[in-house]
């Protein structure tokens, strides 16, 4: 049997609200810096030498 918690489910905040917005710049945030480290492992890979076996 599972037992029951008394957590308050998240509520989404209401679009235009300062908590969505700033829930919306968080979000934009992580997605750049995602894009750029994988923008520099591609950069990386390219411009690596190939070795052959």
């Amino acid at each position: 049997m599972k037992k029951e918690t008394n957590k308050q489910p998240k509520q989404t905040p209401v679009e235009g609200s300062p908590e969505a917005l700033q829930a919306r710049i968080k979000q934009l945030e992580m997605e750049n810096e995602y894009l750029k480290k994988l923008n520099a492992l591609v950069q990386t890979k390219e411009t690596s030498p190939k070795k052959t076996k």
